[in-house]
């Protein structure tokens, strides 16, 4: 059994990455990097969603021994020059949560034609050992922003993400239908994929 160890402590993500792994014939297992709330914080200031995976993966296996994954994540809304990008889950600024960055996406989107909604979900995961990166990984999934959010599954913008080709959000899917389509879903087989012509 090959132990993958994620730099997350967000247990949204760490459910989604051990689901995914569950479907795959890799025997693999998923656990947060070992003490992760009490090693040093990374800082991601990295411009591109590649570069802050590739730097908190690096970081933490600096830290931690064994093969650890980081990804970063995010949306980017066409109408909004690709915002909020690699500043997602701070988008509401200080003590910003789903709500509060949901809420204010909405408001910039404001009066905004359905045909102008147009939305991306990225994701891009970075596996390193030792310090050194290994390899990289990008995912992605094309939707429409609503004007209200529906579902209650997923975390994050889920619940205004509008996947055209199922008709719902990605907050009315199940978990394993979400991973079957979703940004994350991708980048994380295409990792699978590279570990398994490996071993």
């Amino acid at each position: 059994m090959l132990t993958l160890y994620a730099a997350t402590s967000n247990a949204g993500k760490l459910a989604e990455f051990r689901a995914a792994a569950r479907q795959t014939r890799l025997l693999v297992t998923i656990e947060p990097v070992p003490a992760i709330p009490s090693l040093p914080v990374c800082v991601e200031d990295g411009s591109t969603f590649e570069e802050n995976a590739r730097k908190k993966a690096e970081h933490y296996s600096r830290l931690a021994g064994g093969l650890i994954f980081a990804d970063d994540s995010g949306l980017e809304v066409q109408a909004l020059g690709g915002a909020p990008g690699i500043h997602s889950a701070r988008y509401s600024g200080p003590g910003a949560n789903d709500a509060r960055n949901n809420e204010k996406l909405l408001a910039a989107l404001r009066d905004l034609e359905p045909d102008r909604r147009q939305a991306r979900f990225v994701c891009v995961i970075a596996l390193a050992e030792a310090g050194g990166a290994l390899a990289v990984f990008r995912g992605a999934a094309e939707g429409v922003i609503l004007e209200a959010p529906r579902g209650s599954n997923g975390f994050g913008y889920d619940p205004l993400f509008l996947f055209p080709p199922l008709g719902r959000t990605f907050a009315e899917l199940s978990r394993e239908e979400k991973l079957q389509f979703s940004h994350r879903g991708r980048a994380f087989r295409a990792l699978l994929s590279w570990l398994k012509s490996r071993l």
